[in-house]
């Protein structure tokens, strides 16, 4: 193979690096090699996730890896179709340019050229290399900016019937406006109990206190002061969806409690914060998908069983109720001129870079 690829290289009159002979050769446009090196390294970046949703499935793990594969190849193929183009199109790069743009990028994501010099060591990379790339990111994306990147008007008729041909993505299942009092659990055994605490918040509720004014004095919760939020069930935990969508509007839960984790239990307390329900939820190992497992009642004044400790203390409120509904067109009228945006682009690079390859040798191997 090795030989091959050497007398391969020497008939096209470049030189490939040795790690390239060794890896091997992908694809070849005009004098430039993309490397087996190139395209794994690519195809690496998206292993961890293919792998998480894949992992029960090896034959399907395998086929996406694949098709990742083959678009890291297409794309390294793309990008030297647009480095050649600009090669053999008369354009050129000043090297003043080239050296106020890699000022640039030093100072924006390394701050000095020390710590550029030590991340680049940490990736394997020499200054020269790392000037390259900043040249040829900075070219593609120029090019790009000349043969795509252009203003469409798209008219109200072709947004209009983009909706209706994609209703179905406008879709909004039943939702709810949550409120939330969220108190942690703290490992600082001088601190109040948030259990009692947040039993003491239920007893104001019931005395005529607004959720409102109780979330923003007491709640643990990062949005406490941004008002209800609307959600979706499935934008929810099931346990908490669970309870949000058997309150009806204006109403809010008793104490609450959850336990920590995806495996975790949420139990539902009374007026003396006795526990008179206990639900757990946890992860289908097969499906990866969140499920119901078990419900435990417990009759009053009878002790309970232990079970995970409670990693926080809460009360929901459902402030509004909304049934399915599909968005109005107003609604999502910048989204469709976004995407038609991009399907226009996405039409003009395809023109491009066929364009460019049926002037330009390439091969694949």
């Amino acid at each position: 193979m090795k030989a091959f690829c050497a007398i391969f290289a020497g008939l096209l009159g470049f030189q490939a690096s040795a790690a390239e002979l060794v890896d091997g050769i992908e694809a070849v446009v005009h004098d430039a090699v993309i490397s087996r090196q190139e395209v794994e390294a690519r195809t690496m970046e998206a292993y961890p996730v293919l792998v998480s949703q894949y992992r029960k499935q090896p034959e399907i793990l395998k086929q996406k890896l694949e098709e990742s594969q083959r678009e890291n190849r297409e794309q390294l193929v793309e990008r030297q179709l647009i480095l050649h183009e600009f090669k053999t199109a008369g354009y050129n790069l000043p090297e003043s340019v080239l050296d106020e743009l890699v000022a640039e990028r030093i100072q924006k994501g390394f701050g000095d050229r020390m710590t550029l010099i030590k991340t680049l060591q940490s990736k394997g990379l020499t200054k020269e290399k790392f000037r390259q790339q900043i040249r040829d990111n900075f070219i593609l994306e120029v090019l790009r900016q000349k043969n795509i990147n252009q203003e469409f008007i798209i008219s109200p008729h072709k947004i209009e019937t983009y909706y209706l041909a994609h209703k179905d993505e406008f879709k909004v299942e039943d939702e709810v406006k949550l409120r939330m009092i969220v108190l942690n659990q703290s490992s600082d055994t001088a601190s109040p109990s948030p259990k009692k605490l947040v039993q003491e918040i239920g007893s104001r509720l019931k005395d005529g206190a607004t959720f409102e004014e109780m979330e923003k004095i007491y709640s643990q919760e990062t949005a406490r002061n941004q008002g209800g939020r609307w959600y979706e069930k499935n934008q929810l935990t099931m346990g908490l969806a669970d309870i949000a969508f058997s309150l009806e509007a204006g109403k809010y839960s008793g104490v609450l409690s959850r336990s920590a984790g995806d495996d975790y239990w949420i139990c539902h307390y009374d007026d003396n914060g006795q526990r008179v329900l206990a639900r757990h939820y946890g992860v289908d190992p097969d499906s990866k998908k969140e499920i119901f497992v078990e419900e435990k009642k417990f009759a009053p004044g009878v002790e309970a069983p232990e079970l995970p400790a409670p990693r926080e203390y809460f009360i929901l409120q459902a402030e509004d109720r909304r049934a399915t509904h599909f968005k109005a067109l107003g609604e999502v009228r910048d989204q469709i001129e976004k995407n038609l945006d991009l399907e226009e682009k996405d039409r003009l690079q395809k023109q491009w870079v066929a364009r460019l390859r049926k002037k330009t040798f390439v091969r694949y191997f």
